[in-house]
């Protein structure tokens, strides 16, 4: 059995379209020592494909982060195989809060260094040592405090669409560029309460272990975050003090926390916090677009990529052969191409 899959994403996605059955999107991870990733990771595969699991999902030695969508049918067989792997037991699922079902159209496994790309050198501290971990109402009730210093530890393009209310919002492109940033926001304030979030939480698990190292006494991290707290606020009656859109790493592009709209069309300048891909291929920027924006444009974020979608398919291979896109292929939201971008960040 091929341990990949072999069919062309545009059939995939077609077929993704038509499926008349429910689909679960989750998020799970967990830092542990995997002796031999790749092993694991064949296994893995083999566990997963069976059940008609679709997403990616990132194994190293220090442990996995997977985001997957599971067919509603096929949900307890998957969380049962899920618990049989010892490290795995009883991990926490970070079930979706708005799922069309639409999220992912394949499988894909891969064994990386990291299963976050950190920059960080885990000889050089504890990364056990993490910040005490917060549920909704814990969280609530300490950010009502004026001294608490509220990071969020995700990207720009992340924290354009929705964030919590009064939080530090850095102007990264990625994890790796946050962590630099944030303490040296932070340098004077290290005797302060410091409340560390992301999407999932799997990104405050190292950076708040980083903070403690770096001198931090008072370091806290969103249980499970942005995914969790919503729905533990939801279920409680709590009040949500996150503000728009959750953007998620999957073909949503984002899931509506609150009806506050906090970004803007990066064309038009219009309210709207719906992000797409720039439909040329050749450019794929990830940009905010709406709907009257993404008719005049056919999708694409500037008049050249309108342009070079109208073309006659070969031609366009012809202008984008040799663009070396790698893994920066969804540029974020940043371009001369757009002339408007939030600043209420």
């Amino acid at each position: 059995m091929a341990l990949y899959n072999r069919i062309d994403k545009r059939i995939l996605k077609d077929r993704l379209k038509e499926i008349p059955y429910k689909r679960t999107t989750l998020s799970f991870y967990k830092y542990h020592f995997i002796e031999d990733p790749a092993a694991f990771r064949d296994q893995l595969y083999l566990g997963l494909e069976k059940m008609e699991v679709w997403g990616r999902i990132y194994v190293a030695h220090e442990g996995i982060n997977a985001q997957i969508s599971v067919p509603a049918q096929y949900f307890n067989d998957f969380r049962t195989y899920l618990y049989s792997i010892p490290f795995l037991n009883n991990v926490r699922l970070n079930i979706a809060i708005e799922d069309d079902g639409k999220s992912f159209f394949k499988l894909k496994i891969l064994v990386r260094k990291k299963i976050v790309a950190d920059g960080l050198n885990d000889s050089a501290f504890d990364v056990t040592n993490s910040g005490q971990h917060l549920d909704a109402q814990s969280f609530n009730a300490i950010t009502e405090d004026p001294s608490t210093i509220i990071v969020d530890m995700r990207n720009h393009y992340e924290s354009e669409v929705g964030h919590f209310k009064s939080a530090i919002c850095p102007d990264v492109d990625t994890f790796r560029d946050s962590l630099p940033v944030v303490e040296k926001l932070l340098e004077d304030k290290k005797d302060k309460n410091v409340v560390m979030y992301c999407t999932g939480g799997i990104r405050c698990e190292k950076a708040s272990a980083w903070l403690k190292h770096r001198g931090f006494q008072h370091v806290y991290q969103l249980n499970g975050g942005i995914i969790e707290y919503a729905r533990q606020a939801k279920e409680q009656g709590l009040e949500n003090k996150f503000i728009g859109k959750n953007f998620v790493f999957d073909e949503r592009l984002g899931e509506r926390i609150s009806n506050d709209i906090i970004s803007v069309c990066h064309q038009c300048g219009k309210a709207c916090d719906t992000h797409t891909n720039c439909k040329n291929d050749g450019c794929h920027l990830l940009f905010i677009q709406c709907d009257e924006c993404a008719t005049a444009m056919n999708g694409c974020c500037s008049a050249e990529c309108k342009e070079i979608i109208a073309l006659p398919e070969e031609k366009q291979k012809e202008i984008r052969a040799g663009i070396n896109k790698g893994r920066q292929v969804f540029k974020k939201g940043r371009s001369k191409k757009i002339i408007y971008k939030s600043q209420t960040q």
